[in-house]
């Protein structure tokens, strides 16, 4: 059991930043006058454009921080203050996910909102980045790459369907029912951005002390 250890915490990290279950209400909103066959077209697009953009910030994740000299602590601090913000927002559904009037009517203008606004910020954003790439600095082993993208697969399809079905989700669950998904979900996000912020300042404070050891020696 111990080797799907990265399956199971990688798809824990990532469904709750992701949180497919806030967003049948939007998509309904921006997917208005569409017939259920086109609906269904744009969420399996969105999916795997979600799933082609958390695994580009997984492999390229690394590189992105040794470019920009960035340490591993200092994106643990920010991608967790980061997810700690929309972990706010989704403990507060009315205001989750929330887009002005002007940004609904461009999208339902769009001929394809597969791309923008749905896999891009809505399901894959900053969060969702910051999340994957601190998932790769912590993979060392090629199957622990494998796990971690079979997880963010799993997100994905359990997106499409959620997506496909908007309507029976909103029909079954109401108002109060998203809301509660939401609330939960926002707590397990809540506490992963704890987590990442604490492990960033242990790290700082390790390296600060070594430093501080080393130099009175």
């Amino acid at each position: 059991m111990e080797m799907f250890h990265p399956l199971i915490l990688a798809f824990i990290a990532i469904l709750p930043v992701v949180n497919p279950f806030s967003k049948p209400p939007i998509f309904l909103s921006i997917t208005e006058g569409l017939t259920p066959q086109q609906m269904r077209h744009q969420a399996l697009k969105a999916s795997l454009y979600a799933f082609l953009i958390l695994i580009v910030s997984l492999v390229a994740g690394t590189f992105i921080l040794a470019f920009f000299s960035i340490s591993l602590p200092a994106l643990q601090i920010a991608g967790g203050l980061l997810i700690a913000r929309t972990a706010f927002m989704m403990l507060n559904p009315k205001k989750e996910n929330h887009q002005t009037e002007h940004e609904e009517k461009e999208a339902r203008e769009m001929d394809d909102i597969s791309f923008v606004p749905l896999a891009m910020p809505l399901l894959s954003g900053p969060g969702a980045m910051a999340v994957m790439i601190n998932l790769a600095t912590g993979t060392h082993i090629w199957t622990d790459w494998i796990l971690i993208s079979i997880a963010s697969a799993a997100v994905c399809i359990i997106t499409y369907f959620v997506l496909a079905e908007s309507l029976v989700f909103v029909r079954v669950l109401g108002v109060n029912g998203m809301n509660a998904m939401s609330k939960l979900m926002g707590f397990l996000l809540l506490s992963l951005a704890i987590q990442f912020i604490i492990n960033g300042v242990t790290s700082t404070l390790t390296h600060l002390v070594s430093t501080l050891n080393a130099a009175a020696s």
